[in-house]
């Protein structure tokens, strides 16, 4: 049947499969692609309101939709909400979901005080029809990305002071050594810096989407 992954905008994302549709981390306030299709399964990373919006969950779920998110964001999205801790799985309407570490070591709001410390958000490892799809949240490049397994398809952040910058993004996406790569959480820098990078040192597919555009896989 294949898979769509259609970039909403920020670090928001739709994946289709088959019947099945899941969403990433629904962003509050505007810069987004709108959609209506209902979520068989939303994947939160943490409760940041660019990427945790109870307005869009609520809109987008059913009464059988699955939400999973850290435990910061279930009083702020309200209704069922599970939670997945680094490395914990899950198997969802077939599809399998593991959570993984997202944080930040280099980045600070204060002296001492990261954005995003470790234990506040997670990234999900989303495998579904034979495709495994890495949302690696808000993060610095960390040494866990280097144990995560066979990625299809890595959607890294990479507009820098709450995340990788261009540089330290290229590092991670050729750790993690996926078949293609999204960036995203760009702000309004170029990502054509972060293609030129990756492609030059190995054969990852860098993939710059606009906001509403799709990548394909079979």
């Amino acid at each position: 049947m294949g898979i769509t992954i259609k970039f909403l905008g920020h670090a928001s994302f739709q994946i289709k499969t088959g019947k099945k549709v899941v969403y990433f981390d629904l962003r509050k306030y505007g810069g987004v692609v709108e959609t209506s299709e209902k979520a068989d399964l939303i994947l939160i990373t943490h409760n940041h309101a660019d990427h945790c919006s109870s307005e869009k969950i609520q809109k987008l779920r059913r009464d059988d939709t699955i939400v999973i998110a850290p435990k910061s964001c279930i009083s702020k999205i309200g209704g069922k909400v599970k939670t997945l801790q680094p490395r914990e799985e899950a198997e969802i309407k077939a599809m399998q979901v593991k959570a993984v570490e997202a944080y930040n070591y280099k980045r600070f709001k204060s002296p001492g005080k990261p954005w995003h410390p470790k234990g506040y958000g997670v990234g999900y490892l989303l495998s579904v029809e034979g495709k495994t799809i890495y949302h690696a949240g808000d993060t610095d490049f960390i040494p866990e990305m280097k144990h995560l397994g066979r990625v299809d398809v890595a959607l890294l952040p990479a507009g820098d002071k709450y995340t990788m910058d261009y540089a330290e993004a290229a590092e991670a996406a050729l750790a993690v050594k996926p078949m293609n790569v999204i960036p995203m959480h760009t702000w309004d820098t170029d990502p054509q810096e972060f293609k030129r990078i990756v492609e030059a040192k190995s054969r990852i597919k860098v993939m710059v989407l606009e906001k509403g555009e799709e990548l394909r896989l079979k």
